[in-house]
Protein backbone atom coordinates (compact mmCIF):
# COMPACT_ATOMS: atom_id res chain seq x y z
CA UNK A 1 0.00 0.00 0.00
CA UNK A 2 0.91 3.64 -1.08
CA UNK A 3 -0.31 7.31 0.07
CA UNK A 4 -1.12 9.42 -2.52
CA UNK A 5 -1.41 13.13 -2.29
CA UNK A 6 -2.41 15.27 -5.09
CA UNK A 7 -4.04 17.91 -6.33
CA UNK A 8 -5.27 17.11 -9.49
CA UNK A 9 -7.30 13.84 -8.90
CA UNK A 10 -8.23 12.02 -12.39
CA UNK A 11 -11.82 11.90 -12.60
CA UNK A 12 -11.80 8.32 -12.17
CA UNK A 13 -10.22 7.99 -8.99
CA UNK A 14 -12.08 11.08 -7.31
CA UNK A 15 -15.13 9.06 -8.28
CA UNK A 16 -14.19 5.88 -6.87
CA UNK A 17 -13.59 7.59 -3.56
CA UNK A 18 -16.92 9.27 -3.40
CA UNK A 19 -18.70 6.20 -4.84
CA UNK A 20 -17.33 4.08 -2.09
CA UNK A 21 -18.96 6.61 0.42
CA UNK A 22 -22.02 6.72 -0.84
CA UNK A 23 -22.23 2.70 -0.62
CA UNK A 24 -21.05 2.65 2.49
CA UNK A 25 -23.62 5.21 3.89
CA UNK A 26 -26.39 3.75 2.24
CA UNK A 27 -25.40 -0.05 2.88
CA UNK A 28 -24.68 1.01 6.53
CA UNK A 29 -27.85 3.12 7.36
CA UNK A 30 -30.28 2.73 5.06
CA UNK A 31 -30.14 6.59 3.24
CA UNK A 32 -34.01 8.17 1.46
CA UNK A 33 -34.99 7.06 -1.24
CA UNK A 34 -33.83 10.63 -2.42
CA UNK A 35 -30.39 10.44 -1.11
CA UNK A 36 -29.08 10.49 -4.80
CA UNK A 37 -27.17 14.31 -4.85
CA UNK A 38 -29.13 16.69 -7.00
CA UNK A 39 -26.62 19.48 -8.31
CA UNK A 40 -28.23 22.48 -9.80
CA UNK A 41 -27.25 26.60 -10.22
CA UNK A 42 -29.69 29.80 -10.40
CA UNK A 43 -28.20 32.16 -12.45
CA UNK A 44 -28.98 36.21 -12.82
CA UNK A 45 -28.86 37.75 -16.04
CA UNK A 46 -29.00 40.92 -17.01
CA UNK A 47 -29.66 40.07 -20.86
CA UNK A 48 -27.06 37.49 -21.48
CA UNK A 49 -24.27 39.10 -18.79
CA UNK A 50 -24.76 36.52 -15.35
CA UNK A 51 -24.68 39.13 -12.75
CA UNK A 52 -25.32 36.36 -9.90
CA UNK A 53 -26.29 33.19 -8.81
CA UNK A 54 -26.49 30.31 -6.62
CA UNK A 55 -24.81 26.81 -7.05
CA UNK A 56 -26.62 24.46 -4.36
CA UNK A 57 -26.53 20.09 -4.37
CA UNK A 58 -29.09 18.31 -2.52
CA UNK A 59 -28.84 15.48 -0.22
CA UNK A 60 -29.53 13.85 2.63
CA UNK A 61 -32.90 15.08 2.99
CA UNK A 62 -31.31 18.79 2.70
CA UNK A 63 -30.56 21.44 0.01
CA UNK A 64 -27.27 22.44 0.70
CA UNK A 65 -26.40 26.00 -0.57
CA UNK A 66 -23.00 25.94 -1.59
CA UNK A 67 -22.88 29.79 -2.85
CA UNK A 68 -24.55 32.81 -3.44
CA UNK A 69 -23.60 36.06 -5.03
CA UNK A 70 -24.73 39.24 -6.71
CA UNK A 71 -22.87 41.57 -8.76
CA UNK A 72 -23.18 44.90 -6.36
CA UNK A 73 -24.96 46.74 -9.12
CA UNK A 74 -27.67 44.26 -8.21
CA UNK A 75 -27.96 44.12 -4.39
CA UNK A 76 -30.07 45.30 -2.48
CA UNK A 77 -33.28 44.73 -4.81
CA UNK A 78 -34.45 41.99 -3.42
CA UNK A 79 -33.39 39.38 -5.88
CA UNK A 80 -30.91 37.66 -3.23
CA UNK A 81 -34.22 36.70 -1.65
CA UNK A 82 -35.79 35.40 -4.84
CA UNK A 83 -33.01 33.32 -5.80
CA UNK A 84 -32.73 31.32 -1.89
CA UNK A 85 -37.02 31.33 -2.84
CA UNK A 86 -36.55 29.41 -5.97
CA UNK A 87 -34.01 27.55 -4.51
CA UNK A 88 -35.84 26.39 -1.47
CA UNK A 89 -38.53 25.53 -3.87
CA UNK A 90 -37.06 23.29 -6.49
CA UNK A 91 -35.68 21.61 -3.46
CA UNK A 92 -39.29 21.01 -1.77
CA UNK A 93 -40.28 20.31 -5.21
CA UNK A 94 -38.02 17.28 -4.90
CA UNK A 95 -39.21 16.21 -1.01
CA UNK A 96 -36.22 18.22 0.47
CA UNK A 97 -37.20 19.20 3.76
CA UNK A 98 -34.04 21.30 5.43
CA UNK A 99 -31.74 24.04 3.61
CA UNK A 100 -27.94 24.51 4.96
CA UNK A 101 -25.74 27.17 4.56
CA UNK A 102 -22.31 28.24 5.39
CA UNK A 103 -21.47 32.26 5.76
CA UNK A 104 -18.38 34.42 7.06
CA UNK A 105 -18.68 37.55 9.24
CA UNK A 106 -17.68 39.65 6.48
CA UNK A 107 -20.45 37.87 4.51
CA UNK A 108 -24.12 37.05 4.53
CA UNK A 109 -25.48 36.14 7.60
CA UNK A 110 -27.63 38.60 8.64
CA UNK A 111 -29.29 37.81 5.24
CA UNK A 112 -29.43 34.40 5.60
CA UNK A 113 -31.20 35.68 9.31
CA UNK A 114 -33.87 37.05 7.35
CA UNK A 115 -34.69 34.42 5.16
CA UNK A 116 -35.90 32.49 8.19
CA UNK A 117 -31.99 30.34 8.73
CA UNK A 118 -31.10 30.32 12.16
CA UNK A 119 -27.53 29.70 13.16
CA UNK A 120 -26.54 26.45 14.23
CA UNK A 121 -22.96 26.93 14.97
CA UNK A 122 -19.99 29.05 14.25
CA UNK A 123 -16.32 28.33 14.46
CA UNK A 124 -13.93 31.40 15.34
CA UNK A 125 -10.87 31.91 13.70
CA UNK A 126 -11.58 30.28 10.35
CA UNK A 127 -10.52 31.73 8.54
CA UNK A 128 -8.17 33.91 11.18
CA UNK A 129 -9.31 36.68 12.40
CA UNK A 130 -12.83 35.99 11.09
CA UNK A 131 -15.59 33.55 12.38
CA UNK A 132 -17.44 30.54 10.27
CA UNK A 133 -21.49 30.24 10.97
CA UNK A 134 -23.52 27.27 9.92
CA UNK A 135 -27.41 28.12 9.46
CA UNK A 136 -30.13 25.54 8.59
CA UNK A 137 -33.71 26.11 8.15
CA UNK A 138 -36.75 23.90 7.99
CA UNK A 139 -38.26 23.96 4.52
Amino acid sequence: MKLELTTKPSKNNAKTISDGIINYNRNTVGLEPYDDEIKFSIFVKDNDKVVGGLRAVCYWNTLHIELLWLDESCRGQGLGEKVIEKAESFAKSKGYEKSFVETTSWQAKPFYEKQGYQLQYSIKDRPKGHESFYLLKEL
